[in-house]
C-alpha cells in the first residue's frame, strides 16, 4: 500500500511541476503519468543516493542546495527515457525538482500525519 502511496505522490508532484514549470510538458493520460512517476521513482531510488554519495562534498559546501541539482539531473534522465514527458532544458529541469520536491514533502507530511492518527484511534 505504501508503494502505491508514492507513486501517486509522485505522480501528483509532476503534474504539479508541469502545471506551474514552462518548458516541462507532462501527458494528460492518467496512464502516462502513473509510468512518468514510476520510472521517476526507480531512478530516484536506484541513482539518487549513488549521485548524492559521490557528491557529498558539493552538498555540504552548498548547505544542501546541491541535491536540487541531482534532483533536476535525474528529472531530466526520465524525460529522455519516456515519450510522456518533456523537459526543456537543466532550469526547467531545476525548477520542477523543486516543485516536485516541495509537493513531495508536503504531501508526505500530510499523509504521514494521518497515519500517526489512525495508529492512535
Amino acid at each position: 500500500m505504501k508503494l502505491l502511496i508514492r507513486l501517486v505522490v509522485n505522480a501528483v508532484a509532476l503534474y504539479a511541476a508541469a502545471q506551474l514549470v514552462n518548458g516541462i510538458q507532462l501527458t494528460d493520460q492518467i496512464g502516462g503519468i502513473l509510468i512518468v512517476a514510476l520510472i521517476f521513482g526507480i531512478i530516484n531510488a536506484i541513482l539518487g543516493p549513488i549521485l548524492k554519495i559521490l557528491s557529498l562534498p558539493f552538498i555540504l559546501v552548498t548547505l544542501g542546495l546541491f541535491t536540487l541539482v541531482i534532483n533536476g539531473l535525474l528529472l531530466w534522465l526520465t524525460a529522455s527515457l519516456t515519450s510522456y514527458l518533456s523537459v526543456e532544458g537543466f532550469w526547467a529541469a531545476f525548477w520542477g525538482a523543486l516543485v516536485i520536491s516541495v509537493v513531495s514533502w508536503f504531501l508526505n507530511a500530510v499523509l504521514k500525519d494521518d497515519d500517526k492518527k489512525k495508529r492512535r484511534d
